[in-house]
């Protein structure tokens, strides 16, 4: 058998009724935590670019993987066979300027497609409709910081009318000459004091996007209106 075969297999006897007592207690809703938990681990071994770490990391995180596989498939719903080839699958028609014909030179290219695509999937399962949307679905458990950062990205992406919502000139004067380290002290500071204001900064973060992205969809009704 393959690594992963054994990995199945083993995960599969965990769950066993002679099996592991943790491990068969376990649902889809208890391994959350354990799933971000590993994806943290992973990161930061990717952070400080400890390879032998992030090796053994990149395993946790696929245990958890194999493990919701192995949930569903007791269930009768699906295997990690499914889950991979679903991926294979959906890899290979979000590229056909490399498993088809035609040619992308850049990466904005290449997401530009990528999202075509994917509307078009979404359309095809009957997932689209209405009127569309001034913000694409975001996962709604992104960490605040990330979500942020994406809702900044589609704004500049659709030049949405964030005049009044986002004090623009002070980001670019921020952008201009903000390094890595900066940045990251800024942050940093910024974390300290709102812990010594007992705020919760992930929470005022994703208070603020959501705001943000409010009132630019306000102002884009109007516009449409």
């Amino acid at each position: 058998m393959s690594a992963i075969e054994d990995l199945c297999s083993t995960v599969a006897r965990l769950r066993a009724p002679d099996g592991c007592p943790w491990d068969r207690e376990q649902t889809h809703q208890t391994l959350t935590r354990c799933l971000i938990d590993e994806c943290s681990e992973l990161l930061d071994t990717i952070d400080r670019m400890d390879s032998p770490h992030m090796r053994e990391e990149l395993g946790d995180v696929l245990v958890q993987v194999v493990f919701h596989a192995q949930l569903a498939a007791e269930r009768g719903e699906f295997d990690f066979e499914a889950v991979a080839r679903d991926i294979n699958d959906k890899l290979i028609r979000r590229h056909p300027h490399v498993f088809g014909e035609g040619r992308l030179d850049t990466s904005d290219q290449v997401m530009t497609l990528w999202e075509q695509i994917k509307a078009g999937e979404k359309k095809a399962a009957g997932k689209a409709g209405g009127e569309p949307k001034t913000f694409k679905e975001l996962p709604p458990r992104l960490p605040a910081l990330m979500f942020a950062e994406a809702v900044w990205k589609q704004i500049q992406k659709k030049n949405l009318p964030a005049d009044g919502a986002v004090d623009a000139a002070r980001v670019e004067a921020l952008g201009g000459k903000l390094t890595e380290a900066e940045a990251g002290r800024l942050l940093f500071e910024l974390a300290a004091a709102c812990r010594a204001n007992g705020i919760d900064p992930e929470s005022a973060l994703r208070l603020e996007t959501a705001r943000v992205m409010r009132e630019i969809e306000t102002k884009a009704a109007t516009v449409k209106a």
